[in-house]
């Protein structure tokens, strides 16, 4: 038992460069009372005391604003950074060396009863605000980008990101940290490339107008469009 409570506070320190001293850790990580209560939790369920369990699951969501059912099984090392709005389905089954952010819903999408939620693999990082829904699952080294929401098995070592959630990269080895600003953004490489092929157009067809001898009007928007490209350059985009 104190070699697995140790093995969680150590966790929390390869995971959080913010984390400064032990005690910060056992008393300032709510990620951390969320899995200790869930153990408690999920003890009490397999021994047949649902109600109890429950009962325990529901304080924790009250003290720490993240939400796991005493159904859920969660392998080793797991780590839920911040954590407010996290929520863990009954049925879910997690491996080890995982990392979640805020707001990441692990969810069903029957009332049946039987296997519903998302299998995870070894060494995932799902992002803030991502959403897996059914009984699907996440391969290991899986990367799964923020506000992504995914409705279907991912292979291990892929990337995902978007809505419905796309394999943007797919990686064949385990990686552990997200890197929130390298994932691709699909959505604004299609306007990126709309956006050129606009301009090519643009451009072909005042060539014709002055191979033709017609009068080009001036191109009002112009000086609004080159302010839209500079602002989604500036902000990382296209």
């Amino acid at each position: 038992m104190f070699k697995m409570l140790k093995e969680d506070i150590q966790t929390v320190f390869a995971r959080d460069p913010a984390a400064r001293s032990v005690l910060e850790v056992i008393f300032c990580y709510p990620g951390l009372h969320a899995l200790w209560f869930h153990r408690l939790a999920c003890f009490l369920w397999w021994h047949k005391l649902r109600l109890l369990a429950r009962f325990i699951s529901n304080i924790s969501r009250f003290l720490t604003g993240i939400e796991i059912h005493p159904g859920a099984k969660i392998g080793r090392r797991f780590f839920i950074d911040h954590g407010a709005g996290v929520v863990i389905g009954e049925t879910a089954e997690m491996g080890d060396d995982i990392l979640m952010y805020q707001g990441v819903v692990l969810g069903g999408t029957t009332l049946k009863r039987g296997k519903r939620h998302p299998t995870v693999g070894n060494n995932v990082v799902i992002g803030t605000g991502a959403v897996a829904l059914g009984a699907i699952t996440i391969g290991d080294g899986a990367r799964i980008g923020s506000g992504s929401v995914v409705v279907k098995s991912v292979p291990a070592g892929a990337t995902v990101v978007g809505i419905p959630g796309r394999i943007v990269k797919d990686r064949h080895k385990p990686f552990i940290d997200l890197e929130h600003g390298e994932l691709p953004d699909p959505v604004a490489e299609a306007i990126r490339l709309v956006l050129k092929e606009q301009e090519q157009i643009q451009e072909r067809l005042e060539k014709l107008e002055v191979s033709g001898g017609i009068l080009t009007p001036k191109d009002e928007l112009s000086d609004r469009k080159r302010e839209i490209m500079k602002e989604f350059s500036q902000g990382g985009g296209i």
